[in-house]
């Protein structure tokens, strides 16, 4: 650890270690500071992601006919749309077969609801996560085979050799993202930017990103015969939920779809949406956060705990009424699955805390853990250590779990290796997160070996206790105009996190308990300006307990910023993350 700490953090609340701009971030936000109208933030905002003063307009105004890319750039791309167009205009009997979890639900949407505006429709399949397991088998494959003429797996497939195979009769197409193995499965087509013969230039779309681009080249073949297909631009509101909910990169070309697609979702037009916003209670234009945090853990429900594909379902009707039953059932499966969540999440917590949470994988497994719950309670893990995790659910002779991996450490990579090796029975999955089935036997020398791959790729070297942030704001600086100009930067997300600020030496004027851990507070620098602040499981770590109990100190604070919009009034608020004594 080198230099010195950010406001002289060395420890905050939190137990973590303040980190801000380096000497060359500064020099160079203060060349882009020369741009009329720029505020500094920004500046410092745009510095950080590696944007120069002369690309700072083009990156604060994305335009996705600048940045999508030939569809006819990946492998397979023209004859998985001539043969899908093929199956449309002699009436051929198509099936999707997807996976159980957002990207795999808004990818099949996708194709039904192209399907639907060109008068066509198409059989749903999606496996069932504990009887059939990820991705395409035998038994399903060939079921659907015996009355299809076409079979389009999105999602899944890429290493599905055997049930492909199985699917005599009828033709196979894969349009996917999880990494590819040396050899591909005998599809007619196989459309995936992480095959390895793919030159990684789009390895950061997601599946319902594959599937966007396979639409535009049917468009366009569409077009080359005096034809006209669907308006895509309306779909965008489902390609931008599967990349926020898949934990896609948020740079280039996603960056682009994302932002069009939040201003498509913002119209109310796609009725699974409007239903699911509804129940989940969001009142204010959508953002990564809606996405990430109140509608993909919904529309995954259905896929955890619940039938598999209510999620897909709720994406592709054009019923309200179908919508707003299928919305209200992911509500009430949503609640039952965080309950599932919290008893698998303390158990594996205090599992890997017992075996260590300082190496390069944390990892826990448990008797009976629901297959549901694993990747998401890998998550937590990952957040509360800044490491690879790994949640297994063991079932007799076996284990299913699943990773999540942190910036720079490729998981699905190593968990392929894992397979190769002989460790694992199944495993893929793509740089951020993977899914893994182990023999018991072998839980702990495949564990062993993984933490030896990961730490090879730098794992468990960045410490938990750093918390970057992008500068220092006053209270008075922090307008609702600055804040629309700082998510002008956006969307933040994977790849592109949300800038922090720190808010130096200010006092607490008010501080509030809300619920069981969450706390309000409102802080100013005494110059007449306040500040209201919302700091989320607050009371899990330090940070509750030192600003309920202030007695006047004044405190360094740190966060996102954002706007309130209440009563028809917008004011900004921080997203309190962290402080420390002033």
């Amino acid at each position: 650890m080198t230099g010195r700490a950010f406001l002289n953090v060395e420890c905050s609340a939190t137990g973590r270690r303040w980190v801000g701009p380096s000497g060359e971030d500064d020099r160079l936000s203060q060349a882009m500071e020369q741009i009329p109208r720029l505020p500094a933030a920004v500046c410092r905002i745009l510095t950080r992601r590696g944007v120069a003063p002369e690309e700072a307009e083009a990156f604060l105004a994305p335009a996705l006919r600048d940045l999508l890319p030939d569809p006819l750039t990946l492998r397979d791309m023209h004859r998985a749309a001539e043969r899908f167009l093929r199956a449309v205009d002699r009436n051929e009997r198509i099936a999707v077969f997807a996976d159980y979890d957002v990207d795999g639900g808004a990818s099949a949407a996708l194709l039904l609801s192209w399907l639907r505006q060109m008068g066509r429709d198409a059989t749903l399949y999606i496996p069932d996560r504990i009887d059939e397991g990820y991705g395409p088998n035998v038994p399903a494959m060939q079921a659907l085979a015996r009355d299809h003429d076409l079979i389009i797996c999105v999602d899944c497939g890429t290493l599905s050799h055997e049930p492909i195979a199985a699917a005599r009769g009828a033709d196979v197409v894969v349009l996917d993202h999880h990494l590819g193995g040396e050899t591909l499965p005998p599809a007619l087509a196989v459309v995936n930017p992480n095959r390895q013969d793919e030159t990684g230039d789009l390895a950061h779309l997601c599946a319902a990103g594959v599937v966007f681009l396979m639409l535009v080249e049917a468009g366009r073949q569409l077009r080359i015969a005096g034809r006209k297909g669907p308006d895509l631009l309306g779909f965008l509101d489902l390609v931008a939920l599967a990349t926020v909910a898949d934990v896609a990169p948020l740079t280039g070309v996603n960056r682009a779809l994302v932002r069009q697609g939040l201003t498509v979702m913002a119209r109310r037009q796609r009725p699974g949406l409007v239903a699911l916003g509804d129940v989940a209670r969001m009142d204010t234009a959508p953002t990564p956060y809606h996405l990430g945090f109140l509608l993909g853990p919904r529309v995954n429900a259905g896929g955890r705990i619940g039938k598999a594909d209510l999620g897909a379902r709720l994406l592709s009707t054009d019923d309200p009424a179908e919508a707003a039953a299928l919305a209200e059932r992911l509500d009430q499966l949503n609640t039952e699955r965080r309950e599932v969540e919290a008893a698998v999440r303390d158990a594996a917590l205090a599992q890997a805390e017992t075996r260590g949470l300082d190496g390069p994988l944390v990892w826990a497994a448990g008797e009976g853990w629901h297959p549901g719950v694993v990747g998401i309670v890998a998550s937590r893990l990952k957040e509360a250590t800044n490491r690879p995790a790994i949640v297994i659910g063991l079932d007799g002779d076996e284990g299913k779990g699943s990773g999540r991996s942190v910036s720079g450490v490729d998981l699905g990579a190593s968990i392929q290796r894992l397979a190769a090796e002989g460790l694992l029975l199944r495993g893929g999955g793509h740089k951020m997160a993977a899914g893994l089935t182990v023999a018991r036997d072998k839980l702990e020398p495949a564990m062993a070996r993984l933490a030896e791959l990961l730490q090879k790729q730098g794992a468990g070297t960045a410490g938990p206790a750093d918390l970057r942030l992008d500068g220092v704001l006053m209270p008075g600086a922090a307008t609702v105009e600055l804040i629309s100009q700082i998510e002008a930067a956006g969307p933040f997300g994977a790849g592109a996190p949300a800038p922090r600020f720190a808010f130096p030496d200010v006092q607490i004027a008010f501080a509030k308990r809300v619920g069981d851990s969450h706390l309000k507070i409102s802080f100013g620098d005494g110059l007449g300006t306040r500040i209201d602040a919302i700091a989320f499981g607050a009371f899990d770590t330090g940070l509750g307990p030192m600003l309920e109990q202030h007695g006047g100190a004044r405190f360094h604070l740190a966060g996102r910023l954002e706007i309130n919009t209440w009563g028809g009034r917008q004011r900004p608020q921080l997203r309190l993350e962290d402080a420390a004594p002033a």
